[in-house]
């Protein structure tokens, strides 16, 4: 087996593809020969859903983009359907879509719960769900969903409930299904620390010195830098291979180093 990455004739879903680190995977994906049908909440004509086409078509590969709201219930089997209907089937679904809910434990609003549990914990699911009878059907070899979390599963820092408590529960989803639907379906998690997006430049910006936040935030990760989403994609086309065959039930952490210190430098 060639060590090349190579997924042509591979049909994949990513949810949240308009920016950031859903737009990253899709266009990792891309280069390696997928189809990628992607969605998001702005609408056809935005720029980041032209940006999202441009960027698969350049790689010569076919680029289907879907508008909706990925937290309303009705809308994941929906845009699976969509999906499958575009692309005759699916071979992989990343479901990377999602949004800070920053908080407090004492001050979270129920709207801002709800919130946050619908996008960030209860849309992996229900998109998972909906996608399994056609990853199931996948010839050859078994599907994959990689489940996209974050670093803040394991440690997170104050004010930042309950994002954190629906990405730890995004762990548990991630074993549930890999050990109810293997092994004709693999699930993998990936968790991603801080990550260099146009998000996180507006978070620098709030900042009185933009530059030297982000220089005090490069050095508390141990390889000096934050990370990119051509990374992320690079692992999620790693993951959704046949390199990857024996990673089931798992979520990587990705964060740089940042989880490994026990206190910040």
């Amino acid at each position: 087996m060639s060590f090349a990455i190579d997924l042509h004739g591979r049909r994949a879903f990513v949810s949240g593809v308009t920016s950031g680190i859903g737009a990253g995977i899709a266009a990792t994906l891309a280069e390696a020969g997928c189809d990628v049908v992607g969605c998001g909440r702005s609408a056809p004509d935005s720029d980041g859903a032209r940006v999202f086409i441009a960027s698969v078509e350049a790689y010569g590969r076919r680029a289907v983009y879907l508008s909706g709201d990925i937290a309303d219930p009705a809308v994941p089997a929906a845009l699976v359907a969509d999906a499958v209907s575009a692309l005759g089937g699916l071979d992989v679904v990343i479901s990377n879509a999602g949004r800070n809910v920053f908080q407090g434990a004492a001050d979270c609003t129920e709207d801002a719960w709800d919130e946050c549990m619908q996008l960030d914990l209860a849309s992996h699911w229900r998109l998972c769900k909906a996608a399994r009878p056609h990853l199931a059907a996948t010839p050859g070899q078994p599907g994959v969903i990689v489940v996209i979390g974050s670093n803040h599963a394991w440690s997170t820092i104050p004010g930042c409930f309950p994002y954190n408590v629906a990405k730890a529960g995004l762990l548990g989803l991630v074993q549930a299904l890999a050990i109810e639907w293997g092994p004709a379906i693999r699930t993998v998690g990936v968790a991603p620390g801080f990550i260099d997006t146009a998000g996180n430049q507006t978070w620098f910006d709030s900042f009185p010195d933009p530059a030297a936040e982000r220089a005090r935030t490069e050095q508390l990760h141990p390889v000096g830098r934050l990370g990119s989403t051509a990374e992320i994609g690079a692992l999620c086309a790693f993951l959704v291979s046949p390199h990857a065959g024996f990673i089931s039930g798992t979520t990587l952490c990705v964060d740089g180093g940042r989880s490994a210190l026990l206190q910040d430098r």
